[in-house]
């Protein structure tokens, strides 16, 4: 019994006499060709904001705090090119995902003449959006933010301001893919870092007493005792107070960290998708109408 509104409206679409084509008029100041795809959604924006502060934000802790204090050359020289390409390409991505048009069909085309120009054959299913006003084509979805029908509609994602669709589905699975890769990179890095700074902390303590570790271990000195009226940092560390430095780590740990698992499943979803030419959205509706019947 659910399924009977959905059913009774789906049937309404079919009878040419409900498309109303007469209510249906161009718009009346269409845009330019060429005019840029930006959606002015506030939320949309902000997240999007966000994105490029975090990345940033990766990129300062990085290069400030882990690979230009550092001392081996060959290390930061390797890592800082590999990981500030991933960083222009992951922004390069969600550029190309934010302002492509994901593949709108455009407004007001339900008209007399454009119907007629289809050449529909008896009995063939054609499906209107009484929002747009316009033709929708198969897998063709409506979005509530963009307030455009969508070919092949994915989801709309607020981290790009934009809905994936058709034409912009590669640039987001791309995006995801290198956030994915950056993310890991950075922690590689930053568990390397910390190995390193309690390896060197170590190492300069000992030296500054005049001890090794096994004299150390011999005399049964307490490192803790001798540590008491000496403090030695080392600068290849960071070039900031231990405090700050051990903060801003563990900030770029946890980013790292949820932005890998965010986006590792968001590409494997969308490469499933890709591969099974099945959207996240109708694979939800169909499960949904599954589970009533």
């Amino acid at each position: 019994m659910m399924l009977i509104p959905t059913h009774h409206f789906r049937n309404i679409e079919r009878k040419p006499e409900y498309l109303q084509p007469e209510k249906c008029v161009p718009p009346p100041y269409p845009g330019p060709v060429g005019t840029m795809w930006f959606i002015r959604d506030g939320c949309g924006i902000a997240c999007a904001i966000v994105t490029w502060f975090l990345v940033l934000y990766a990129e300062f802790v990085v290069l400030f705090v882990m690979l230009i204090p550092s001392r081996d050359y060959v290390y930061s020289i390797i890592n800082g090119i590999v990981f500030n390409l991933l960083a222009f390409l992951a922004l390069a991505s969600h550029c190309r995902a934010m302002l492509t048009d994901p593949g709108a069909v455009p407004k007001g085309n339900a008209t007399k003449e454009f119907i007629e120009s289809l050449q529909l054959k008896p009995g063939q299913v054609v499906y209107k959006c009484p929002k747009c006003c316009s033709i929708k084509p198969d897998r063709a979805h409506h979005c509530s933010v963009c307030k455009r029908c969508i070919r092949k509609m994915d989801h709309h994602c607020p981290w790009v301001n934009n809905c994936v669709g058709e034409n912009n589905q590669k640039y987001f699975v791309l995006f995801t893919m290198y956030i994915a890769l950056i993310s890991l990179h950075a922690l590689i890095m930053v568990g390397f870092h910390f190995l390193h700074c309690f390896e060197e902390d170590w190492t300069n303590l000992l030296k500054a007493y005049g001890l090794n570790r096994e004299e150390m271990a011999e005399a049964g000195i307490s490192l803790h005792e001798k540590m008491q009226p000496l403090k030695v940092s080392s600068t290849e560390c960071s070039s900031f107070s231990p405090p700050t430095t051990v903060i801003l780590l563990i900030l770029l740990c946890f980013e790292g960290l949820l932005f890998l698992i965010f986006t590792s499943v968001m590409f494997g979803t969308q490469v499933h998708s890709i591969c099974t030419d099945e959207t996240v959205l109708c694979a939800a509706r169909r499960s949904v109408m599954q589970s009533k019947c």
